[in-house]
């Protein structure tokens, strides 16, 4: 794609026939494509150490479950001599007969509570292991669900994508704002109310509404005390709109200010900060039921 573009361009500068206007937007969608290239880069990285942390986390629990099972047959193999000893103090006086009973029974008795503890917790792992599977599924379902609903706003600086079990709306700030301003444009709004719609059909995702700037300190006057400050207006003022959709519950609304902070691309080039200045809707799933069940395995 690269070569193609260079070739593109060195074409159209020999024969004269193009423009400064359409030589820097070839030159932009270059720069544009590049980004692009080296995200999934980053994306594909993180995907991949992902994987590695759950299948050591797998490795683990079987490791564990080996254990247990070793324990188990050591116990039953105790149980069988005991029987052994059992019958041969059958001879033996009665109060020593009956101390044996007694211990061949608690015995008996503490394999049967391990056995029903390594079943469950087996069970649990399972349980576990479904309800990742589950909570994968529906991410890359309502990243499908988003990508058609904001269709119409991907040429105007809006993406979607799914990483690290997430799924975040990016969308750049000259879709929402005129800049130095926190107030919403009509076609962002319109985005926004595209937004909305798909939320509110997802009552169990946590919304977090993230502020980006470049790193061009603001000089404008007002009540702004910077970047940071001009960030999280930004994403107050994406939650304000949002929350104009009764169906969406405020309890799942987060608004964050980054500031200059997290860049997305270098701040070196034009291209590069309009891209950084953004808003960022990142949607996770909700990790309570998750928790509960790590924690009984442990």
């Amino acid at each position: 794609m690269k070569k193609y573009l260079f070739l593109s361009l060195f074409s159209l500068m020999l024969t004269g026939c193009v423009s400064s206007k359409v030589f820097n937007d070839l030159e932009s969608r270059y720069a544009s494509l590049k980004g692009d290239y080296n995200e999934q880069l980053i994306i594909n990285d993180t995907l991949t150490k992902n994987l590695a942390d759950l299948e050591g986390k797998l490795f683990d629990l079987n490791t564990d479950l080996e254990n247990k099972q070793a324990a188990l047959k050591s116990n039953l193999e105790k149980l069988n001599q005991l029987q052994n000893s059992y019958d041969a103090l059958a001879e033996n006086s009665d109060s020593e007969l009956k101390e044996r009973i007694a211990e061949n029974e608690l015995l008996l008795q503490k394999i049967g509570e391990r056995e029903n503890e390594l079943e469950e917790r087996i069970s649990r792992v399972e349980e576990l292991e479904t309800l990742i599977s589950n909570q994968q599924e529906a991410m890359q379902m309502l990243k499908k669900t988003l990508t058609d609903a904001l269709l119409n706003f991907e040429d105007k600086g809006l993406t979607v994508e799914a990483r690290d079990g997430k799924v975040y709306v990016s969308m750049e700030n000259k879709l929402l704002f005129k800049s130095g301003s926190w107030e919403v444009e009509s076609e962002g709004k319109k985005a926004i109310s595209s937004l909305g719609k798909v939320l509110a059909e997802n009552p169990d995702i946590s919304i977090l509404i993230e502020g980006h700037t470049d790193n061009v300190p603001y000089q404008g006057k007002g009540p702004l005390k910077g970047n940071w400050d001009l960030s999280t207006k930004r994403a107050t003022s994406i939650v304000t709109l949002l929350l104009t959709n009764k169906e969406i519950l405020p309890q799942n609304l987060t608004a964050a200010g980054r500031g200059e902070f997290l860049p997305v691309a270098p701040n070196s080039s034009k291209n590069g900060r309009a891209i950084n200045r953004r808003i960022e809707v990142v949607l996770s799933p909700k990790l309570d039921e998750i928790t509960q069940l790590l924690n009984t395995i442990d």
